[in-house]
């Protein structure tokens, strides 16, 4: 796929390409915008349309034209790619084997079906008048989430859509690939209100359909079954309508239905996707921690939804997603039933949505009956497996003090059960990563410095002195290696022993392009000097964390002579600290 990517980029502009995003002005030589990423008010966004090359200051991101549509768009490269490549005419099943193409060539036929399909079923909606009624009248569906969500109406005629796509070319086996047709070779859906399920990218790939006329022979609802375009495990419902306020917003809420969907963004509500049922995957978190790794859980209050709750907490672990529970009140069955009585109900318990540890203790608290020792006993052994996994010591003691009310039991007596390393329960759970602990990056300070060095020739000598292990990172390191062996003249493209980390320092010239460019010669040596010491400064720091840590166990061991001497250095190394020495 190299050549495809690189016939793609040669085709598209950066600039033209991001500017669909984000309104971009020229800054110099390169383009400047709000980001897409973040709220800020100051423009910190660049493009390089010579580099083809962006980089946002404000959430350190950067790349090229294919990771920028995998950011905005929450997709993966090859769906970026294709994306592209239809924006750019480049037919990519040219660069497929042959197996490839046939598999390209079949969903391309399969997408057609279903886009005619869903023309087809809205036509059929404006036809119908007691559908009509049902959609505008009985579900109070505006015109405008109609249209978006591609809803439409299956007439009850037996092969009305067989006919139709028949006429348009489309043979028997296609239609049975597509999962339109049923075992009779007739329409699969039939009197019902037809909802699209789309791709991230909007894509028709399927269909659910919800009866409309109360029948206890036919389901309530049917679905497209697993197709060459549909699967339930990974296809998360209104996520091409919702990305761009999940992405603006920094969350996502999960909910169990399709209709709960549509009913939250009926009322502008739009962070808002579901899963088929409660059968979460993990392959639906990755879909979305792509856009934000704050995800809020709203599954339905019954039995069914609330294990699917439990089940998806290990699930969001593995996956590193921060993850709350969002608990609907006054007994609603669901978010659409809370969304007709209030809206704002709805956004009330998105917004007082739990983190998962509480949700999880209420929820064991309320399976056991705390006035009897068993009940304790087991309940605080699972309360007790999620405190275990905590790293740190006050968060760790919060919920030592939580655990100790709800039990009534003291927190001495919670300590030595935690101390005593219980087996652990079946259902531990290890508290996710926060989205601030996943994208801070405590070392991002090296890249001003790289950055800047880079484009002034005479502040590479001070790299010669420079232990390189004290940066961050392989590309950190081959840069500054790079600066202290080969350097001498500015930098104005990716030298041939940095081919590898093309990407990385094509962003690291359009960091010095954005702010360093017009500094002069005094300026960028003081600053490169200063982040220099910055650098020696933070490696002295987990020097003495480490010193530190092996003095505690020598201390603890009672050998007083290796003591010493670490204590010599630990000293030496805090003096230097001070100092300011390098």
């Amino acid at each position: 796929m190299q050549d495809a990517k690189e016939e793609v980029r040669a085709r598209l502009n950066i600039e033209d390409v991001i500017g669909e995003y984000v309104p971009l002005k020229r800054a110099g030589r390169n383009f400047r915008g709000l980001s897409p990423f973040s709220g800020e008010k100051t423009p910190s966004f660049y493009v390089s349309p010579d580099k083809h090359i962006w980089h946002d200051f404000s959430s350190n991101k950067g790349g090229d034209v294919f990771t920028f549509i995998m950011e905005v768009e929450g997709v993966d490269f090859r769906s970026a790619l294709e994306m592209l490549a239809r924006k750019a005419g480049v037919d990519l099943t040219i660069y497929d084997t042959k197996g490839s193409q046939e598999i390209a060539q079949r969903k391309k036929r399969l997408l057609q079906a279903h886009d005619l399909a869903a023309n087809y079923y809205q036509q059929s909606l404006i036809k119908n008048q007691h559908a009509m009624e049902y959609v505008f009248g009985k579900r109070k569906l505006s015109k405008k989430i109609v249209t978006d969500f591609r809803i439409g109406y299956a007439p009850t005629s037996g092969d009305a859509l067989v006919q139709f796509l028949t006429k348009k070319g489309f043979t028997k086996n296609e239609l049975s690939q597509a999962g339109l047709v049923n075992q009779y070779g007739g329409d699969l859906f039939r009197g019902r209100m037809m909802v699209s399920l789309m791709d991230g990218t909007g894509q028709v790939i399927g269909f659910t359909g919800r009866i409309i006329v109360d029948d206890d022979k036919a389901p309530k609802y049917l679905n497209t079954p697993q197709t060459l375009l549909y699967d339930k495990g990974r296809h998360v419902f209104g996520l091409s309508q919702a990305k761009e306020s999940i992405r603006t917003g920094d969350y996502s809420v999960i909910v169990e239905g399709n209709l709960d969907v549509i009913s939250s963004h009926q009322v502008g509500i739009n962070q808002v996707v579901a899963t088929a049922g409660t059968a979460m995957t993990e392959h639906h978190l990755r879909a979305l921690v792509r856009l934000s790794s704050h995800i809020r859980l709203a599954f339905d209050s019954d039995k069914a939804g609330l294990a699917a709750t439990e089940r998806s907490i290990p699930i969001a672990q593995n996956v590193g997603v921060d993850l709350t529970i969002i608990t609907l009140p006054g007994g609603a069955k669901d978010p659409d039933e809370l969304i007709q009585t209030d809206p704002k109900l709805w956004q009330q318990a998105i917004d007082n949505a739990e983190p998962a540890v509480d949700w999880l203790l209420k929820q064991y608290a309320l399976r056991e009956d705390l006035q009897t020792a068993a009940g304790k006993r087991r309940f605080t052994t699972v309360a007790l497996d999620l405190v275990r996994l905590l790293t740190d010591s006050v968060e760790q003691e919060y919920y030592l003090i939580k655990i100790a009310k709800i039990s009534d039991s003291s927190v001495d007596a919670l300590k030595e059960k935690l101390d005593s390393g219980v087996k652990k329960s079946e259902r531990s759970y290890k508290v996710p990563v926060s989205q601030s602990d996943v994208l801070h990056d405590p070392a991002s300070y090296q890249d001003n410095l790289l950055a800047v060095a880079l484009i002034d020739g005479a502040t590479h000598e001070l790299f010669k002195l420079v232990d390189i292990q004290t940066f961050t990172g392989d590309e950190r390191q081959a840069v500054a290696k790079y600066l202290s062996e080969c350097g001498g003249k500015p930098v104005r493209d990716t030298p041939e022993s940095l081919q590898n980390y093309d990407i990385y320092v094509k962003i690291l010239l359009l960091r010095a392009d954005a702010r360093y460019a017009e500094w002069n010669d005094q300026d960028r040596y003081f600053e490169t000097a200063r982040l220099l010491r910055q650098v020696a400064t933070e490696h002295k720091k987990k020097q003495k964390e480490i010193l530190t840590e092996k003095l505690r166990d020598l201390e603890l061991l009672g050998d007083d002579v290796q003591a010493n001497e670490i204590r010599s250095q630990l000293n030496n190394l805090i003096k230097e600290i001070q100092s300011g020495k390098r």
